[in-house]
């Protein structure tokens, strides 16, 4: 493989334990990583409110905590870390693209380790007009919905982050959240003033012909009310794989799950997975940890033809 210095040696998609851990590994082996989160808020273990069970602790934790720490450690390794959601990838060819809103990252090699909080759908009318102007991915479908009316439905800081994304180009959004607080209510994006917030609602229906053209909601007083829109973002959590970036570039099971082998080898040769979004029967962190370590070894072996992995690079 030609030395480029603009490509890393490995792209990391997510910045949960599969991901750190596997930053961790990949740094510290003196390969040029990048790990790519789009919040170090968001996902399955940021939103646990205490963690007891991980090896090594001795008083519990906050989810969000335990990942600062995994995050200092890949950092301090030479992990290069940014907060950015993907939107595509190219995974044919010897280097690898990984694209975001604002730039393509190249990669020798690449992890995906997105988790598994993607949506299965349970508003009415959400899985019929999925593509229609229902979307779970703000930064890949905020243009199409340019000087047009939206919503976006959840009370998470990811929730808000992807409003400020809408905000650019429709000409109004609603953030719609069930919850009478948001989780990040002094967030600069919410002064906006194409952001219309609304706190104490309920979206039980998603309405319209062969697009969405307006949903049904309640209050807290099981009021219904209706608001014309042409797009509906949904951040409300569910717990399928988070893979709607890569569109079909990789195996796939029926369930969406990443199709991996005991290596966390993907079908692309130099691609691999590892934690919640291979569908893992035993949803830990120890497990997607464990599962970034293997993702790690195995791409380290892949760069350097290597037929047995090499464990430790501190000796």
């Amino acid at each position: 493989m030609q030395a480029d210095s603009d490509v890393y040696d490995v792209v990391i998609i997510g910045g949960g334990p599969a991901g750190l851990s596997a930053s961790q590994y990949t740094s510290r082996a003196k390969l040029k990583t990048i790990v790519i989160d789009k919040s170090p808020t968001a996902g399955a273990l940021a939103y646990s409110s205490k963690i007891e069970n991980y090896p090594g602790l001795i008083e519990p934790l906050p989810g969000k905590e335990l990942l600062d720490i995994m995050r200092k450690q890949a950092v301090g390794f030479g992990a290069h870390y940014i907060e950015a959601q993907v939107a595509g990838v190219n995974l044919l060819g010897e280097i690898k693209e990984v694209m975001t809103m604002e730039t393509t990252y190249k990669g020798k090699t690449v992890i995906v380790a997105t988790g598994s909080m993607g949506r299965k759908p349970t508003i009415k009318g959400e899985g019929e007009f999925l593509g229609k102007g229902v979307s779970y991915c703000a930064i890949c479908d905020a243009a199409f919905f340019k000087a047009k009316t939206v919503c976006i439905i959840g009370s998470s800081e990811e929730t808000i982050k992807e409003a400020g994304v809408l905000a650019k180009f429709a000409e109004t959004v609603y953030l719609i959240s069930p919850a009478q607080k948001l989780k990040a209510e002094d967030h600069p994006i919410l002064k906006q003033p194409h952001i219309k917030i609304m706190l104490g609602y309920t979206v039980t229906s998603i309405v319209g012909n062969n697009v969405v053209e307006r949903v049904t909601m309640i209050d807290s007083n099981k009021k219904e009310t209706t608001l014309d829109v042409s797009g509906v973002f949904v951040y409300l959590h569910g717990n399928k794989p988070i893979i709607d970036f890569l569109i079909g570039a990789l195996e796939t099971g029926e369930d969406g799950c990443i199709t991996v082998n005991r290596m966390m080898e993907t079908s692309v040769q130099g691609v691999f997975a590892a934690g919640d979004v291979s569908c893992t029967e035993v949803r830990q962190v120890v497990v997607a940890a464990s599962h970034g370590c293997i993702a790690a070894l195995s791409a380290e072996r892949y760069l350097y033809n290597r037929k047995r992995l090499k464990m430790d690079w501190g000796k």
